[in-house]
């Protein structure tokens, strides 16, 4: 079964490393799908944004364990995509923090 490129990449993360990342070495991060590859990854952003990808790495994330009085509940485990673009390809308008 495909899925569409929305249903791959989730949201953008957005955090100082993240943002660091993009400035320095021209990779985005994405929250994504748990079940998607780096093949479907790297489709997916090439669709949406139309620039060309060099590489994906990607981390699995297990959610922490949360209490709220005697209730011990649980965040889900989620998967974070590391998307590098070739040399030359201008970083998403999406993505620029203001």
């Amino acid at each position: 079964m495909n899925k569409s490129p929305y249903q791959i990449l989730k949201k953008p993360v957005i955090t100082e490393k993240s943002v660091d990342a993009r400035e320095r070495a021209r990779t985005l991060c994405f929250q994504v799908d748990p079940h998607a590859t780096k093949v479907e990854i790297r489709e997916a952003v090439q669709i949406l944004f139309k620039v060309k990808v060099d590489s994906v790495r990607t981390a699995i994330y297990h959610g922490k364990t949360r209490r709220r009085g005697r209730t011990v509940g649980r965040r889900p485990d989620w998967k974070k995509a590391f998307v590098k673009l070739q040399a030359g390809e201008k970083i998403p308008e999406v993505m620029e923090t203001t």
